[in-house]
């Protein structure tokens, strides 16, 4: 074969017909996927490659795209599920607070001891979740950040309303309705304390909480299993 380029040799001449020119054999050509070479392997071997490269990318993108930020139910959240979303959910509240320079009186210390504190916000953090999720479109931010201004407003009124403070704190009073409370209920107890041990307070709180869910779902179990299923339809 010759080539009207004398400085390039390797290059094909460009008169001969398309059938003169060698077969591309996308077996011994260069790096195929993630920049690995399958040049070295053969036929079926890199074909099989090939088919386990794309349904990993297949069930890696589909389990990315459903994994969307849910909404949390604090009241049925298992006892498991429930201490790794209050970590989560505090982590992120120090990271808000931080960022944002946000006040006591927006985001008070004690805010996991009341409880529309801690479904409001967490309501604002799984919309964070949901608006800066990679598969979010350009302006879920400014959509976040604009109704993150009027979370700043309720967190104010939350916080008024239940009076706990940077330094001291209490909870939040519940107006008793004559004849409309559930036996057994009572009146939680509004006495003041300081604010000393925030941190302490707060994995005390979790304990607290994952032992009330433990015992109230086997409560529920102890039920069912002892549920007479002899006079059930």
């Amino acid at each position: 074969m010759t080539t009207d380029n004398p400085t390039r040799p390797d290059l094909p001449d460009p008169d001969l017909p398309d059938a003169d020119l060698p077969d591309a054999d996308p077996i011994v050509q260069g790096p195929d996927f993630d920049g690995i070479d399958l040049s070295g392997l053969p036929a079926d071997v890199a074909e099989e490659a090939r088919a386990f490269a794309k349904q990993t990318f297949v069930a890696d993108l589909a389990k990315s795209l459903t994994a969307v930020a849910r909404p949390i139910n604090w009241r049925t959240l298992p006892a498991g599920d429930l201490e790794h979303e209050i970590l989560e959910l505090n982590a992120w509240v120090d990271w808000l607070r931080h960022t944002y320079g946000l006040p006591a009186q927006v985001v008070p210390p004690m805010w996991h001891r009341h409880p529309e504190l801690l479904w409001e916000l967490s309501a604002l953090r799984q919309h964070w979740l949901f608006c800066f999720d990679p598969q979010a479109k350009g302006n879920q931010a400014l959509a976040w950040h604009h109704d993150f201004s009027i979370a700043r407003e309720r967190l104010r009124d939350w916080v008024t309303i239940s009076g706990t403070r940077l330094d001291r704190d209490r909870p939040t009073r519940v107006t008793a309705w004559p004849g409309g409370e559930s036996e057994g209920w009572t009146e939680p107890d509004t006495t003041e304390t300081l604010v000393t041990e925030r941190t302490k307070d707060f994995l005390a709180f979790v304990e607290e909480q994952v032992k009330a869910r433990t015992a109230e779902q086997d409560a529920t179990i102890r039920e069912i299993v002892n549920i007479d299923w002899s006079d059930q339809p």
